[in-house]
């Protein structure tokens, strides 16, 4: 327990001591703050339209101006974080917990077992990750629920070569084979004694991959496949506003900012994160 605490300090100090890394933290918490209070922070309701106002420039009446359909692009980026945010941790979190287990089956067992899932892995591999969302996405069709599977989808091969290197690592280790000498089965090894100790990797990996997941939505979104309008979402403003570009650079200027203020954000954390968890990266 002691060690546990003093393993937990040490971790935390490290952390600290990587400014960059708790920039992107504080940065990531204003955007997850402004998330959650979006209805306290917005000024206007974002759907709602006001023609008599398009294309208004920024001012005090509105922060970021307004779009083509009068409506308020500030309370828009702040409820398009809501809608972003929430895309990139659950399709996230869907990649890592199915490329978990596809790594950890195929690292564990080896064999032809691996050889036939790690060739699978390889083929979707060789697909770039945002043509095979646009194509998920393309067969699945519009809408929230269908834009997570498509980008969740796309992410899992990643996370499966991941966790099956940790795993191949940890499997070979001595508390791992006296728990198999104890009597304790696969499923027993696997999830209590193997991938425990595989986190660091999968933490830092899934950081970063909420940056990417963040990214192609708003992508996906871009061109017509992901969010919707009227839902305020980041990369369907950015559709929205590109026709105005050359006139009026707002509509497309603050939810640019706010996609690559994310992702930098979460950049930074990530890269933190993996300094202080990897061991060759200790001074």
């Amino acid at each position: 327990m002691e060690n546990s605490i003093s393993r937990s300090k040490d971790l935390r100090m490290r952390f600290v001591k990587n400014k960059m890394a708790v920039l992107g933290l504080l940065i990531l918490a204003l955007l997850v703050i402004m998330a959650i209070f979006a209805p306290v922070i917005a000024t206007h309701v974002p759907e709602k339209q006001d023609l008599a106002n398009r294309l208004a420039l920024p001012s005090a009446a509105h922060f970021f101006g307004t779009d083509n359909f009068g409506r308020d692009i500030f309370s828009n980026v702040v409820y398009g974080a809501r809608i972003s945010l929430f895309i990139g941790l659950a399709a996230t979190t869907i990649s890592v917990v199915i490329g978990t287990i596809i790594g950890a089956v195929a690292g564990f067992f080896g064999g032809q077992v691996d050889n036939v899932i790690m060739r699978i892995v390889d083929v979707f591999l060789s697909i770039p990750s945002l043509i095979l969302a646009i194509a998920i996405s393309a067969v699945l069709g519009n809408g929230i629920r269908n834009l997570i599977l498509a980008v969740s989808l796309s992410g899992i091969t990643g996370y499966a070569r991941i966790v099956r290197a940790s795993v191949l690592s940890v499997k070979e280790q001595e508390y791992v084979e006296a728990a198999q000498i104890g009597g304790a089965g696969n499923l027993r090894l696997i999830f209590r004694h193997i991938l425990p100790n595989c986190t660091g990797p999968i933490i830092v990996q899934a950081t970063l991959g909420v940056g990417t997941a963040i990214l192609q939505a708003a992508s996906l979104s871009f061109i017509g496949l992901g969010v919707q309008p009227p839902t305020p979402e980041w990369g369907g403003m950015l559709s929205a506003g590109r026709d105005y570009i050359r006139d009026f650079p707002h509509l497309t200027l603050f939810p640019g900012l706010a996609i690559a203020l994310t992702i930098f954000s979460l950049n930074l954390f990530g890269d933190g994160l993996r300094d202080t968890l990897d061991p060759k990266e200790r001074s």
